[in-house]
C-alpha cells in the first residue's frame, strides 16, 4: 500500500512529506491509520543526532488512530479499535513484570533500532530502498504506522477528539507520571516544576490532582507562566530574571518537598538542589546535551539532609493502565491537556517546530 510520511534524510535536516510504500502487518503487528501525532522534543533530539535509527527514517512516537489491519498472533485487538500508541517493551523482563516497562531490559533496541528486531526489515520503503521505521515501536509521523501490538492502548469514550490523544503516549504521561507515580507527591506537599513545556504543564496538573498545597512553576516565557497559573500553579517564577534558589526559598522558606526538572539545564537543576527541603526529592525528566550532562552535587549536604535525586523515564508509567487513568481524569475536567494543544497539518511540521520553540504554542499535534 501507499502512504504519506515525514522522512528525515540527513542529521539536523528538515522533515519532508513523501509518498512511501508499506507492506501489511506481520506477526505481532497492527496497521494504524494515524488521526494525530504529537511533536515531542525527543523527536528533535533524534533529528539532530539520530543514534541507532539510521537514515532515511520516519520518526514520531505520540500517535493516536484507528486499527486498519492485524497481523498474526495479535490478541485482544480488532479492526476499528481506537488506540493511543505508547513506547515498546518486551513484557517479560523483571522491570516489565513490576509494571515499569520504561526500564525494560530491551528498551533501547525495541525503541531506537529503526527496524524489526527479528529480521532487520523495515516497514517503509521508497524508490531507493528501505526507510527506517518502528521508532518507539511506531514511527507515527505518517498517515499510517506499523505498530508493535504491545504498544497499543485501546481507548473509548474520550472527552476530546482522538487526534488529540497521542501526546498521552509520551509527553503528558511523562510529566503526570513523574508527580503521580515516581514521586507520588502526597496531599499537602510542595512541588516545584522547572519548565513550562508540555511535560512541565502535565506535572503542574498532576500536582493539583495529588492535592499539593504549593505548586511553583519556573518558566522563562511569560505566556506559559500565565497558562501555568490557569492550570493550577500557585506561584510562577521567571528563572532568567531572578535567582531560582532565592525565589523558591522566598515562597517556601524550609524548601521544596518535591521537584521535577523538565528542562535538562544543569544550571537550573543545581539551583533547584539548593531549594530542596530536608528529605526533599528531585525527579529528573529533561534530557541534557551529552557535553553538558554532568551535575555538581554537594554530597555531604545531600547526605546530611537525606535528599534524593532520581531519574524518571516516561513517568515510571505503565501505559496500559496509566493512559486510561489520564483519559478518565480528563473526562472529569481534572487533567485538561487539550488546553495545551495547537494542531498543524502533517506537512507543516517545520512551522510546528518553530511555534513550539518560540512558545507560540505549548504542544503541537500534527494531523495527516
Amino acid at each position: 500500500m501507499q502512504t504519506q510520511a515525514l522522512v528525515l534524510r540527513e542529521t539536523g535536516g528538515i522533515f519532508r512529506l513523501e509518498e512511501l510504500e508499506m507492506d501489511g502487518p506481520r506477526a505481532g503487528e497492527v496497521l494504524v491509520r494515524i488521526a494525530g501525532v504529537g511533536l515531542c522534543h525527543t523527536d528533535l533530539v533524534f533529528r539532530d543526532g539520530l543514534g541507532e535509527s539510521g537514515l532515511p527514517a520516519v520518526l514520531g512516537h505520540e500517535g493516536a488512530g484507528t486499527i486498519e489491519a492485524l497481523g498474526d498472533e495479535v490478541e485482544g485487538l480488532a479492526v476499528g479499535d481506537k488506540v493511543v500508541l505508547g513506547f515498546s517493551s518486551c513484557g517479560i523482563c523483571p522491570r516489565c513484570g513490576e509494571h515499569l516497562p520504561s526500564y525494560c531490559a530491551q528498551f533501547q533496541p525495541l525503541n531506537f533500532a529503526g527496524m524489526r528486531l527479528n529480521d532487520g526489515s523495515k516497514a517503509y520503503r521508497d524508490a531507493n530502498g528501505p526507510v527506517a521505521s518502528h521508532f518507539f515501536g511506531q514511527s507515527s509521523f505518517a498517515a499510517h504506522a506499523m505498530v508493535r501490538a504491545g504498544n497499543v492502548v485501546k481507548v473509548e469514550d474520550a472527552a476530546v477528539p482522538l487526534e488529540l490523544l497521542g501526546p498521552l503516549g509520551c509527553g503528558f504521561q511523562t510529566g503526570a507520571g513523574a508527580v503521580m507515580r515516581a514521586l507520588a507527591c502526597p496531599a499537602g506537599s510542595s512541588l516545584v516544576v522547572i519548565g513550562g513545556g508540555p511535560v512541565g504543564m502535565a506535572a503542574v496538573m498532576a500536582g493539583v490532582i495529588q492535592g499539593c498545597s504549593t505548586i511553583i512553576l519556573a518558566e522563562p516565557i511569560a505566556a506559559r507562566r500565565e497558562l501555568g497559573l490557569t492550570l493550577g500553579a500557585t506561584h510562577v517564577i521567571d528563572p532568567v530574571a531572578q535567582d531560582l534558589t532565592a525565589a523558591i526559598r522566598a515562597i517556601l522558606p524550609v524548601g521544596a518537598g518535591y521537584a521535577v526538572d523538565t528542562s535538562g539545564r544543569v544550571e537550573a537543576i543545581e539551583q533547584l538542589l539548593g531549594a530542596l527541603a530536608v528529605r526533599g526529592k528531585l525527579g529528573l525528566v529533561g534530557v541534557a546535551p551529552p557535553d553538558r550532562a554532568a551535575l555538581s552535587v554537594n554530597l555531604n549536604l545531600a547526605v546530611a539532609n537525606g535528599q534524593q535525586i532520581m531519574g524518571i523515564m516516561e513517568g515510571d508509567s505503565d501505559p496500559q493502565s496509566f493512559i486510561p487513568q489520564l483519559i478518565q481524569l480528563n473526562r472529569e475536567g481534572r487533567f485538561p491537556f487539550e488546553k495545551l494543544i495547537q494542531t498543524f497539518a502533517l506537512g507543516q511540521i517545520e512551522e510546528a517546530i518553530a511555534a513550539q520553540a518560540s512558545g507560540e504554542c505549548t504542544k503541537a499535534v500534527l494531523i495527516p
